[in-house]
């Protein structure tokens, strides 16, 4: 049995025992083995300026104990992987949050600290319009951005439909569920969550073996969504529901939200424009938004004509400038436009001339352009 596992998870499991608690163990001297062997004298004297509300009996620790060393066989048999605050490889995004859970446990082989990571939630009634623009837009994100992470939740509807999306472009994504990783909810994700494991995905919860969903953990589970990723996307929302849960709570850990504007008399919308209206999300109308949002390039990446644009409301010779422009660090003149589209000159100085009007590029002195 492997002793250091056994205490993480144990720590996980202790009464009292929260996430501010587990970060300044070590500045009390305190490692997971010692919280666990240590008499209760020298535990409390130990960590006395940091808590004198809280004791933790030897009941509770040797509770905690017996039941991580069940759990620690079930992990071990199943090849899951187990990462606690404590640890330097827990995910770096979800540590920053102030309500980090104690130890997630992690079945495949996704990586959580990508650069290119996004959260896709919404409505478990989805319209088409929402399916369809869930799987176009995770469609173009993908095509530059192969190493794109898409997490979700698992559920019916928008959750199912990001991780389909993701999986059909060929791209990793990790579904975060509400109880432990011997069961999948609902039932018929089953097919769903093995085809995300054998991809190269991942699934991930903070509940050990044994524990089943309910309400309150869907909530709970809501901000690990949040917080694995820099940016949560809502597709479609009514008022109230689980895709508001998350986006408010990414909000709160100053994460980026992006939202799908929809029409004021539809009730998938109503979420999603509220939280435009509050200024809680960014209007999300493209991939291109969350492109320039986010700042991300996709360096060394080529998209093949039939890849989707990025400037679905551009045609030729503007959308093909502009797709040039987007990429680029600096300005740059005509001539270098000229060499990079292979437009003609006269077409690509009357085209600069139009977009410019439009406010969507600008001329720099030394007549280079760039995107405004």
């Amino acid at each position: 049995m492997d002793d250091e596992l056994v205490y993480k998870i144990a720590l996980s499991m202790t009464k009292n025992v929260s996430p501010q608690l587990v970060r300044v163990l070590p500045d009390c001297g305190v490692t997971a083995e010692d919280f666990f062997t240590l008499g209760m004298g020298e535990l409390s004297l130990r960590m006395e300026r940091i808590t004198d509300s809280f004791r933790f009996p030897d009941m509770d620790r040797q509770e905690a104990l017996f039941r991580a060393r069940e759990e620690a066989k079930f992990v071990k048999r199943h090849g899951i992987s187990v990462y606690s605050l404590l640890d330097e490889d827990y995910p770096m995004l979800l540590r920053e949050i102030p309500d980090a859970p104690v130890a997630i446990y992690k079945l495949g082989d996704a990586d959580l600290d990508v650069e290119n990571f996004i959260s896709i939630v919404g409505t478990r009634k989805p319209t088409v319009y929402g399916m369809e623009f869930c799987q176009k837009f995770t469609a173009d994100l993908g095509a530059y951005f192969p190493d794109l992470v898409v997490a979700s939740g698992l559920a019916f509807g928008i959750d199912s439909a990001a991780h389909k999306a993701a999986l059909d472009n060929n791209l990793t994504t990790v579904a975060v569920v509400a109880h432990g990783l011997d069961m999948i909810y609902p039932a018929p994700n089953r097919d769903l969550a093995r085809r995300i494991l054998k991809s190269g995905g991942a699934l991930i919860s903070e509940y050990p073996s044994g524990t089943t969903p309910f309400a309150a953990r869907f909530l709970e589970r809501n901000r690990i969504v949040a917080g694995l990723s820099p940016l949560t996307v809502v597709v479609e929302s009514p008022i109230k529901g689980g895709a508001m849960s998350t986006a408010n709570l990414a909000f709160s850990y100053d994460r980026e939200v992006m939202a799908l504007p929809g029409r004021i008399s539809d009730v998938n919308s109503a979420g999603t424009n509220l939280l435009i209206r509050r200024e809680k999300a960014h209007l999300l109308t493209s991939a291109a938004d969350v492109i320039e949002m986010m700042d991300w390039r996709p360096l060394g990446v080529k998209v093949t004509p039939r890849q989707r644009n990025l400037f679905p409301e551009l045609e030729g010779s503007a959308r093909k400038i502009c797709e040039i422009l987007k990429f680029r660090n600096e300005p740059i003149t005509i001539d270098t436009l000229h060499t990079l589209s292979q437009l003609p000159v006269p077409e690509i100085m009357s085209t600069l001339v139009e977009l410019e009007f439009d406010g969507i590029i600008h001329r720099f002195p030394g007549n280079r352009y760039g995107m405004a």
